[in-house]
Protein backbone atom coordinates (compact mmCIF):
# COMPACT_ATOMS: atom_id res chain seq x y z
CA UNK A 1 0.00 0.00 0.00
CA UNK A 2 1.32 3.43 -0.88
CA UNK A 3 1.55 6.37 1.49
CA UNK A 4 -1.10 8.14 -0.57
CA UNK A 5 -3.86 7.66 1.99
CA UNK A 6 -1.77 8.14 5.14
CA UNK A 7 -2.96 11.35 6.77
CA UNK A 8 -5.31 12.01 3.90
CA UNK A 9 -2.64 12.29 1.23
CA UNK A 10 -2.82 14.33 -1.94
CA UNK A 11 -6.56 13.88 -2.36
CA UNK A 12 -7.29 15.22 1.12
CA UNK A 13 -4.94 18.17 0.62
CA UNK A 14 -6.91 19.14 -2.48
CA UNK A 15 -10.27 18.63 -0.77
CA UNK A 16 -9.23 20.79 2.18
CA UNK A 17 -7.94 23.52 -0.10
CA UNK A 18 -11.08 23.49 -2.25
CA UNK A 19 -13.29 23.79 0.81
CA UNK A 20 -11.47 26.82 2.22
CA UNK A 21 -11.08 28.37 -1.23
CA UNK A 22 -14.80 28.00 -2.01
CA UNK A 23 -15.61 29.70 1.29
CA UNK A 24 -13.38 32.62 0.27
CA UNK A 25 -10.91 32.17 3.12
CA UNK A 26 -7.87 31.58 0.94
CA UNK A 27 -6.53 32.88 -2.33
CA UNK A 28 -4.93 31.06 -5.22
CA UNK A 29 -1.57 32.66 -4.65
CA UNK A 30 -1.57 31.44 -1.05
CA UNK A 31 -1.94 27.79 -0.23
CA UNK A 32 -2.50 26.63 -3.82
CA UNK A 33 1.22 26.77 -4.51
CA UNK A 34 1.77 24.06 -1.88
CA UNK A 35 -0.79 21.66 -3.35
CA UNK A 36 0.62 18.30 -4.44
CA UNK A 37 0.50 16.95 -7.96
CA UNK A 38 -2.33 14.56 -8.74
CA UNK A 39 -1.23 12.31 -11.60
CA UNK A 40 -4.08 10.27 -13.08
CA UNK A 41 -2.58 6.97 -11.98
CA UNK A 42 -2.34 7.97 -8.30
CA UNK A 43 -6.10 7.97 -7.72
CA UNK A 44 -8.71 5.37 -8.60
CA UNK A 45 -11.47 6.37 -11.02
CA UNK A 46 -14.08 6.80 -8.28
CA UNK A 47 -11.78 9.17 -6.37
CA UNK A 48 -11.38 11.25 -9.53
CA UNK A 49 -15.14 11.40 -9.91
CA UNK A 50 -15.50 12.62 -6.32
CA UNK A 51 -12.76 15.19 -6.89
CA UNK A 52 -14.48 16.46 -10.07
CA UNK A 53 -17.67 16.94 -8.09
CA UNK A 54 -15.80 18.76 -5.33
CA UNK A 55 -14.00 21.02 -7.81
CA UNK A 56 -17.28 21.78 -9.58
CA UNK A 57 -18.99 22.57 -6.29
CA UNK A 58 -16.10 24.79 -5.15
CA UNK A 59 -16.05 26.68 -8.45
CA UNK A 60 -19.84 27.15 -8.33
CA UNK A 61 -19.71 28.48 -4.78
CA UNK A 62 -16.81 30.79 -5.61
CA UNK A 63 -18.58 32.07 -8.75
CA UNK A 64 -21.74 32.73 -6.72
CA UNK A 65 -19.96 34.73 -4.04
CA UNK A 66 -18.03 36.57 -6.76
CA UNK A 67 -21.27 37.41 -8.60
CA UNK A 68 -22.97 38.54 -5.39
CA UNK A 69 -20.05 40.87 -4.68
CA UNK A 70 -20.11 42.28 -8.20
CA UNK A 71 -23.85 42.94 -8.10
CA UNK A 72 -23.51 44.67 -4.72
CA UNK A 73 -20.57 46.80 -5.92
CA UNK A 74 -22.32 47.83 -9.13
CA UNK A 75 -25.53 48.68 -7.27
CA UNK A 76 -23.59 50.84 -4.81
CA UNK A 77 -21.53 52.60 -7.49
CA UNK A 78 -22.42 56.30 -7.37
CA UNK A 79 -20.84 57.03 -10.75
CA UNK A 80 -19.37 55.36 -13.81
CA UNK A 81 -15.82 55.53 -12.46
CA UNK A 82 -16.89 53.47 -9.46
CA UNK A 83 -18.77 51.03 -11.71
CA UNK A 84 -15.69 50.64 -13.89
CA UNK A 85 -13.53 50.05 -10.84
CA UNK A 86 -15.97 47.39 -9.61
CA UNK A 87 -15.77 45.59 -12.96
CA UNK A 88 -11.97 45.84 -13.04
CA UNK A 89 -11.71 44.49 -9.50
CA UNK A 90 -14.14 41.70 -10.37
CA UNK A 91 -11.68 40.45 -12.97
CA UNK A 92 -9.27 39.62 -10.15
CA UNK A 93 -11.77 37.12 -8.75
CA UNK A 94 -12.14 35.55 -12.18
CA UNK A 95 -8.37 35.28 -12.47
CA UNK A 96 -8.28 33.34 -9.21
CA UNK A 97 -10.99 30.97 -10.38
CA UNK A 98 -9.17 30.35 -13.67
CA UNK A 99 -5.86 29.83 -11.85
CA UNK A 100 -7.38 27.27 -9.50
CA UNK A 101 -8.97 25.14 -12.21
CA UNK A 102 -5.78 25.23 -14.27
CA UNK A 103 -3.46 24.38 -11.37
CA UNK A 104 -0.36 22.53 -12.66
CA UNK A 105 -0.92 19.79 -10.08
CA UNK A 106 -3.98 18.58 -11.96
CA UNK A 107 -3.61 16.36 -15.03
CA UNK A 108 -3.52 18.32 -18.30
CA UNK A 109 -6.78 16.83 -19.60
CA UNK A 110 -8.58 17.80 -16.39
CA UNK A 111 -7.15 21.33 -16.48
CA UNK A 112 -8.21 21.84 -20.09
CA UNK A 113 -11.79 20.68 -19.46
CA UNK A 114 -12.20 22.74 -16.29
CA UNK A 115 -10.69 25.86 -17.85
CA UNK A 116 -12.89 25.54 -20.94
CA UNK A 117 -15.95 25.27 -18.69
CA UNK A 118 -14.97 28.31 -16.60
CA UNK A 119 -14.14 30.36 -19.71
CA UNK A 120 -17.52 29.52 -21.21
CA UNK A 121 -19.20 30.67 -18.02
CA UNK A 122 -17.25 33.95 -18.08
CA UNK A 123 -18.36 34.55 -21.68
CA UNK A 124 -21.95 33.81 -20.68
CA UNK A 125 -21.74 36.22 -17.73
CA UNK A 126 -20.37 38.97 -19.95
CA UNK A 127 -23.18 38.32 -22.41
CA UNK A 128 -25.74 38.63 -19.61
CA UNK A 129 -24.24 41.92 -18.43
CA UNK A 130 -24.29 43.25 -22.00
CA UNK A 131 -27.90 42.15 -22.47
CA UNK A 132 -29.02 43.69 -19.18
CA UNK A 133 -27.27 46.96 -20.00
CA UNK A 134 -28.89 47.06 -23.46
CA UNK A 135 -32.31 46.15 -22.04
CA UNK A 136 -32.15 48.97 -19.49
CA UNK A 137 -31.23 51.60 -22.09
CA UNK A 138 -34.53 51.97 -24.02
CA UNK A 139 -36.64 52.42 -20.91
CA UNK A 140 -34.16 54.62 -19.13
CA UNK A 141 -35.35 58.05 -18.07
CA UNK A 142 -31.76 59.26 -18.48
CA UNK A 143 -30.42 58.24 -21.91
CA UNK A 144 -27.04 59.77 -21.15
CA UNK A 145 -26.72 57.50 -18.09
CA UNK A 146 -27.59 54.44 -20.19
CA UNK A 147 -24.98 55.32 -22.80
CA UNK A 148 -22.38 55.99 -20.11
CA UNK A 149 -23.11 52.59 -18.53
CA UNK A 150 -22.78 50.88 -21.91
CA UNK A 151 -19.40 52.53 -22.37
CA UNK A 152 -18.31 51.51 -18.86
CA UNK A 153 -19.28 47.89 -19.48
CA UNK A 154 -17.63 47.88 -22.91
CA UNK A 155 -14.38 49.40 -21.59
CA UNK A 156 -14.19 47.07 -18.57
CA UNK A 157 -15.15 43.72 -20.07
CA UNK A 158 -14.83 40.70 -17.80
CA UNK A 159 -13.72 38.63 -20.79
CA UNK A 160 -10.34 40.38 -20.77
CA UNK A 161 -9.16 37.69 -18.37
CA UNK A 162 -9.54 35.11 -21.15
CA UNK A 163 -6.53 36.63 -22.93
CA UNK A 164 -4.31 36.06 -19.88
CA UNK A 165 -2.43 32.94 -18.88
CA UNK A 166 -4.15 31.55 -15.75
CA UNK A 167 -0.85 30.50 -14.18
CA UNK A 168 0.35 34.12 -14.13
CA UNK A 169 -2.02 34.88 -11.23
CA UNK A 170 0.00 32.83 -8.77
CA UNK A 171 3.15 34.84 -9.50
CA UNK A 172 1.50 38.27 -9.25
CA UNK A 173 1.25 40.18 -6.00
CA UNK A 174 -2.27 40.71 -4.73
CA UNK A 175 -3.94 43.84 -6.04
CA UNK A 176 -3.98 46.70 -3.57
CA UNK A 177 -6.94 48.95 -4.22
CA UNK A 178 -6.57 51.01 -1.10
CA UNK A 179 -6.13 54.75 -1.37
CA UNK A 180 -3.90 56.72 0.93
CA UNK A 181 -4.55 60.44 0.52
CA UNK A 182 -1.31 61.25 2.35
CA UNK A 183 0.72 59.92 -0.58
CA UNK A 184 -0.79 62.40 -3.03
CA UNK A 185 -0.69 65.61 -1.05
CA UNK A 186 -0.14 68.84 -2.86
CA UNK A 187 1.24 71.97 -1.39
CA UNK A 188 -1.13 74.89 -1.56
CA UNK A 189 0.34 78.36 -1.22
CA UNK A 190 -2.06 81.00 -0.03
CA UNK A 191 -1.24 84.61 -0.81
Amino acid sequence: MSGLWAGGGSYQAWVDHLETWAAGTTTTAGSASALPDLPVERLPADAWQRLYVRIGDAVSRRFQSWADGLVTALAAAPDEFSAGRALAQAREGLREIRATVSHPGLPEEVREKLLASVDAQIRRLQGEIDAQTDAAAPGSSAPSWAEARRRTVRDNRLTRVLDEAPAAVAQRPAADWSYDPATTRRRVILD
